[in-house]
């Protein structure tokens, strides 16, 4: 296909990050170009460090090599304190390592990064034009925080959770100022049902996991509007969760190949629908 400029947008994800890693791959032997990354939620965690100039190769190693349990680092107290079972701050410290400590302004390919103000319901984008000193991890943190399982973050007079949680205008803008179209990566899961007995003793995290596994799965499932399904191409991640902090090396290799075939296989046909869309409309 002939080179396209577009302004990808890895949408979700958690634990599934190796789906956006698949696609990043795909984007490449398609020749797709970007001048600009978004990143929500775990979307936010391969943007960032792509921005940072990480390539394909390290980011797959190092999703792969990573033990994700590292960052469960759960606490009742913590739950009714901060909103959530883990601070996050073993994530953030972890990230920051990764980028370097870079900030928004030093990034060498410009990043937004989206987070959800529960205080108004609506989005809060960091940047290099709205936050140049603010250290990226932090705000990969504050996109990544997912509802009970990582504590809310404050940012001024802002009460921050995970962006997956923003509804789909708060995705779509002209992120580049000069009309470059949007490509949505969006992971969607599958209900899985887990053994259960009864009998057996029942934990309250056990309970609150499985009510974000529950939640989380609910919303990657949203239909997409049809005024923005040309612009979005969904990846379906089967039954894996973006809360899975137990995932296999097989699952993870999974992840990333379903990312890069669905992108390679329908990226295409999805550019070349939102060219004619465009046109038509002009």
């Amino acid at each position: 296909m002939a080179t396209q400029q577009i302004v990808p947008i890895f949408s979700g994800g958690g634990t599934r990050l190796l789906a956006h890693i698949g696609i990043l791959k795909a984007l490449q032997e398609l020749e797709v170009n970007f001048n600009s990354l978004v990143g929500i939620s775990g979307g936010s965690i391969v943007a960032s460090l792509h921005s940072y100039g990480m390539s394909n190769k390290a980011l797959y190693d190092l999703a792969v090599n990573t033990d994700f349990r590292q960052f469960r680092d759960f606490s009742i107290l913590r739950l009714l304190r901060h909103g959530g079972l883990s601070s996050g701050i073993k994530f953030e410290q972890w990230m920051d390592k990764q980028l370097d400590g870079m900030t928004f302004s030093e990034a060498p390919i410009p990043l937004h990064i989206l987070a959800t103000d529960v205080n108004g319901g609506g989005p809060v984008i960091f940047s290099k034009d709205t936050s140049p000193n603010m250290k990226v991890s932090h705000a990969v943190r504050c996109s990544m925080s997912i509802p009970l399982l990582f504590s809310y973050t404050v940012y001024e007079q802002h009460l921050l959770v995970d962006g997956a949680i923003l509804s789909e205008d708060a995705l779509f803008r002209d992120w580049q100022q000069d009309g470059t179209p949007n490509i949505c990566f969006r992971l969607r899961s599958e209900a899985r049902e887990q053994p259960f007995n009864p009998k057996r003793r029942f934990m309250l995290p056990q309970y609150i996991g499985m009510l974000i596994r529950t939640f989380m799965t609910a919303l990657s499932r949203e239909y997409v509007h049809a005024e923005h399904w040309h612009n979005t191409l969904v990846i379906n991640t089967g039954a894996a969760s973006s809360v899975d902090f137990d995932m296999s090396c097989e699952d993870k290799l999974s992840l990333y190949k379903q990312g890069y075939e669905t992108a390679m296989n329908f990226l295409p046909i999805k550019l070349s629908k939102l060219n004619s869309y465009h046109s038509n409309a002009v």
